[in-house]
């Protein structure tokens, strides 16, 4: 038996169906068969929504906020059954506070001051993205107002521009902000 070299394009096609193959294989395994998905989901089970700290814990761009919170004691709280509109500060928010200020925050006889930091940016209900455009101003959980602004198409909150919206959670909302608003009083 004589083999016959595959034409060029037809070698390509083969060597990138079986790439395919192989993605398609790690894609059964890691998410399951397509059969057991649609089972589950005929079976009227469904897996939950997660909380807005199950959100912050899973994303690595929050995980000072998730620190802050902890610090706070305010995990459980923002576990709860809300709802809640939470305006979360990336890392990168966090890194622009003044040399020292986080440091000195997380510290137990600052947790006050901390608390009222972070309540400044939790708003009571559940507000999307299509309606915080609408409002100018929100009173957020530590009770001063957070004003809300759109600037050509770009969302404000106070001096912290929204980078990513409607993150639906349970209990709630997650906004990303890229600044860590202060509370006026």
């Amino acid at each position: 038996v004589r083999l016959r070299k595959l034409p060029h394009w037809k070698e390509k096609t083969m060597k990138i169906a079986g790439k395919l193959m192989a993605v398609a294989a790690l894609c059964a395994v890691f998410f399951g068969a397509g059969s057991g998905y649609a089972a589950h989901h005929e079976s009227g089970e469904s897996k939950a929504k997660p909380t807005i700290v199950e959100i912050a814990a899973g994303n690595p761009d929050v995980s000072t906020l998730l620190a802050a919170l902890k610090a706070a004691d305010l995990v459980e709280a923002l576990s709860g059954d809300g709802p809640f509109t939470v305006f979360a500060p990336t890392n990168e928010a966090f890194a622009q506070l003044p040399a020292g200020t986080l440091d000195m925050l997380l510290l137990p006889e600052n947790k006050a001051k901390l608390t009222a930091i972070l309540t400044y940016h939790v708003v009571p209900g559940k507000v999307m993205a299509a309606d915080v455009v609408s409002l100018t101003e929100a009173t957020s959980l530590q009770g001063d107002t957070i004003v809300i602004s759109v600037e050509d198409g770009t969302v404000m909150v106070d001096d912290a521009t929204v980078v990513a919206t409607d993150i639906d959670a349970s209990n709630g909302v997650i906004h990303v902000i890229d600044a860590v608003i202060m509370p006026a009083s």
